[in-house]
């Protein structure tokens, strides 16, 4: 599968943007190599723009696609910072925390299939390369609409369609971890179980299911990196003590350290390395930098979800368009890519404005009622 993820742009962060801003840039410039990646991986303009940067070409087909890794361990990270803080088990409402999930992810996700659909269909009017889907079905579309494809054996309708469903996979696994964990913590045990038992499956993941290629439609395979995050969160808390933090590090370092020493991975190699920087770095504000500049890269990271799910139909349209209008001249191939590019990032910020974010002013409408009613409720109750 070609690696692209903005599944942590779709963990939001209550902070100031302030102060999550490496975290932003981090995610802007990862993006940025999802884009590249698709580019260079599908469609034809990049292979007739190669002459011009034959190694560059390669590159981005060949490691690109390893920035989904920032996403993962990052996905972790926000998802610990968002549901267990301190590492201690429990949620209130697991079953409602994943329908929240499914619900922020899912409705502009199936928004950008249909849109991927219309695209695949003005891209085959203007020319035949493998990297048109077939004319979608509705069993198909109705799979991506509960985040199944993958499990259930459709082709997927975008690049990176798989990553929405692999995201939604870990955000439950994790909220059931948290749920089973309380479950068997009743008589204490709290401050060190979920530590132990997310940096056991952490472990297990790295140790045996990534290394199987046939789980990769399935969170266990991810949850390496995704449980880095995690762990790092926990570990950098300033309110733990210093030496249980450290502990909880060491474990995860000595433990993916060896998972590299029995298979080496690229891609765990660089998991590791965004946990150690979101160790040090994670946590704290960005450097000073022009108001303009810090504008923008948050911009960027808050609609990176959307530019992942729409650059791949843009892309597509674009690459079609320079094959059956412009010279097939590496020139002016290699400025179609320049195009593909930045219209993936304008429609990307106008499918946040226009699709996105309506669609979670829908979803938290009615949960402010249901809020609303049960504290009235609550309240009565009391009287």
């Amino acid at each position: 599968m070609s690696a692209v993820s903005m599944a942590v742009s779709a963990s939001d962060t209550s902070a100031p943007p302030s102060q999550f801003g490496l975290i932003n840039l981090m995610k802007a410039i990862a993006a940025q190599f999802i884009v590249l990646h698709h580019l260079a991986l599908y469609g034809p303009m990049a292979d007739r723009a190669r002459p011009l940067m034959p190694s560059l070409v390669d590159w981005l087909n060949d490691w690109g696609r390893l920035a989904v890794q920032v996403f993962l361990v990052i996905g972790g990270f926000l998802a610990a910072k968002s549901l267990s803080p301190q590492g201690l088990p429990g949620l209130a409402n697991p079953v409602a925390t994943v329908w929240r999930r499914y619900a922020k992810l899912a409705p502009p996700f199936v928004v950008a299939m249909l849109l991927a659909i219309v695209a695949s269909e003005i891209a085959r009017s203007w020319m035949t390369h493998d990297s048109i889907s077939e004319p979608a079905t509705l069993r198909q579309l109705a799979a991506h609409a509960l985040l199944l494809h993958g499990v259930l054996g459709y082709e997927s309708l975008s690049a990176g369609a798989w990553y929405v469903a692999i995201d939604f996979q870990l955000y439950a696994m994790f909220v059931f971890l948290l749920w089973l964990c309380k479950r068997a913590s009743r008589n204490g045990g709290q401050a060190w179980l979920m530590p132990a038992v997310i940096a056991a499956c952490a472990i297990v993941s790295l140790l045996y299911f990534n290394r199987e290629p046939d789980w990769d439609v399935w969170a266990p395979y991810f949850f390496g990196s995704y449980g880095l995050g995690i762990m790092v969160w926990w570990a950098g808390d300033p309110e733990r003590r210093p030496g249980t933090g450290a502990l909880m590090l060491t474990v995860m370092l000595l433990g993916t350290l060896v998972a590299l020493d029995t298979e080496f991975r690229g891609r765990i190699a660089l998991a590791l390395a965004v946990a150690v920087f979101l160790f040090v770095f994670g946590r704290s504000p960005l450097p000073p930098i022009a108001p303009r500049a810090e504008m923008m890269l948050n911009t960027l990271g808050r609609i990176s979800y959307s530019i992942f799910l729409v650059h791949f139909p843009v892309c597509l349209v674009v690459n079609a368009a320079f094959t059956r209008f412009v010279s097939h001249a590496p020139i002016w191939q290699a400025i179609g890519v320049l195009v593909a590019w930045a219209a993936s990032l304008a429609a990307g910020a106008a499918f946040f404005h226009l699709v996105e974010k309506p669609l979670g002013r829908l979803w938290r409408a009615p949960q402010k009622t249901v809020y609303r009613y049960r504290t009235l409720d609550a309240l009565a109750t009391r009287i």
